[in-house]
């Protein structure tokens, strides 16, 4: 993992994410590692020769920055983060997400958070004090060696589903995000979910025909059946409904 410091131009970014008003990515890049990742396209805004997912660059005037963007007033909701995880492993040394915590903590504006990582616990002395903060755990699956092929280097289910009860009972808001949809049993995820959240989002399955390819060249080595992602997506909801629980496709 090659980790460089940077000096970055604004840490506070408009987007026209539904129900967003800025993005707020401490780091460039992430260790996770996931096979699918969405945020791909970041690396071109880099000087990286190394694959995504084998760099971080930190943002080391992120603070900074957002004390200067904050003097300004603005209202609305920010998000942690959406081309990055806010606390992938390298937020243990640098702790910009901590420290961005804490400066949102003092102000009026609705914080909404979404990891795959269980170190988010950390900073519930923070989050439990916070005015208004959504913290999500995106979980894509609920078989461990699906886990280990797709998102590599990313806390384990087990670890997810253990930081969404120790939000629950500090009495933050959850969600648990499900995108892409991998292969799982979708009433087991369900079941395993449905205590510690108030929502669930899944994923429209923009990029499903990825998730089909990289499936079919894992080391299972077999394809997934016609219409597989739209029956689980059918069987989430059900199982879902069943315990009371809002799915939303986004």
């Amino acid at each position: 993992m090659k980790i460089r410091e940077v000096r970055a131009r604004t840490i506070l970014s408009r987007t026209r994410i539904p129900g967003i008003d800025y993005c707020l990515n401490p780091y460039t890049g992430c260790s996770h590692a996931c096979a699918y990742c969405y945020a791909t396209f970041m690396k071109k805004f880099t000087a990286h020769a190394e694959p995504w997912g084998t760099f971080v660059d930190v943002k080391v005037n992120a603070v900074d920055l957002l004390k200067k963007a904050l003097r300004k007033n603005i209202t609305g909701e920010v998000m942690m983060s959406s081309v990055t995880d806010a606390y992938q492993p390298i937020e243990k040394e640098y702790r910009l997400t901590r420290r961005c915590l804490e400066l949102l903590a003092r102000t009026e504006l609705d914080v909404d958070i979404l990891t795959k990582s269980d170190l988010v616990t950390r900073d519930l002395d923070i989050l439990s004090g916070m005015a208004t903060v959504d913290v999500g755990l995106t979980i894509t699956t609920n078989r461990e060696d699906i886990k280990r092929i797709f998102e590599p280097a990313s806390s384990g289910i087990r670890e997810r589903l253990k930081a969404l009860r120790a939000l629950r009972k500090a009495g933050i808001s959850t969600y648990v995000f499900i995108g892409p949809i991998l292969p799982m049993d979708p009433r087991k995820l369900a079941d395993s979910i449905a205590p510690f959240t108030d929502r669930v989002l899944l994923d429209r399955m923009n990029y499903k025909w990825k998730v089909e390819e990289l499936y079919r060249r894992s080391r299972l080595g077999y394809a997934l059946e016609p219409g597989y992602f739209e029956e689980v997506e059918q069987e989430l909801v059900a199982r879902l409904a069943h315990h009371g629980i809002r799915a939303e496709c986004v």
